[in-house]
């Protein structure tokens, strides 16, 4: 499970409130070739479901939402909230203790998230001049104060910089009996307004990706 070891690369996210456009979206994911049927046999299927960031607030809220929907799937869903320690993510652990942790749990499949990148970009929206009225307006003309005064705040809308934020995410799916890779999938969110906002709108784009990928049924 070398992909789920990378613990260095877990970092904390910060979620900024910006003008701009936000969202989430599926850019790219992977279905291993070599699984014809990715449901598990009996019949009452379960997954072990982490979060792979610092923050315990993002961490709880994420695999909560997922659970939900692998709930209203019929998947029985486990939380590495519910398992790990608070302080699990504080030393690297070996592979025999990580499975051995999960193991315990007794479920089919393994699905990971993890922050992969982060980009900041700064943009400058140009301000907006208001257009001219061909129609005269010869009683302003009596003085010059009086029209500078009136025009000077309608004139000219002054222009701003923004910063986007856009977060990069990977989610992986593995069997968790032998510890391969079942499906992989990359998106990209772009100034989340809130975590709440997120952990709504990312498992649902997950779930439809999924039903796309064959994964699971409509």
């Amino acid at each position: 499970m070398k992909r789920l070891l990378f613990f260095p690369a877990i970092i904390l996210f910060v979620f900024a409130v910006s003008c701009a456009s936000s969202g989430t979206r599926i850019t790219a994911s992977w279905k291993n070739p070599n699984i014809s049927n990715t449901t598990p046999a009996n019949d009452s299927p379960s997954v072990f479901i982490a979060a792979l960031v610092r923050s315990m607030e993002v961490r709880t809220k994420l695999e909560n939402a997922l659970a939900i929907y692998a709930g209203k799937r019929g998947i029985n869903a486990i939380k590495s909230t519910t398992v790990f320690a608070p302080d699990f993510y504080n030393t690297l652990p070996s592979q025999d203790q990580l499975m051995s942790v999960i193991g315990r749990t007794h479920v089919d499949a393994i699905l990971t998230v993890s922050l992969i990148n982060k980009e900041s970009e700064t943009r400058y929206v140009p301000g907006s001049a208001y257009g001219y009225t061909p129609y005269p307006r010869f009683g302003w003309y009596g003085g010059l104060y009086r029209y500078y005064n009136y025009w000077y705040p309608i004139i000219w809308n002054p222009g701003y910089y923004v910063i986007d934020k856009t977060y990069y995410l990977e989610t992986n799916l593995y069997n968790a009996k032998n510890d391969s890779l079942i499906w992989s999938a990359q998106s990209e969110t772009v100034n989340p307004r809130s975590i709440d906002i997120f952990v709504r709108d990312y498992p649902k784009k997950l779930v439809e990706q999924m039903v796309k990928d064959g994964l699971l049924k409509k």
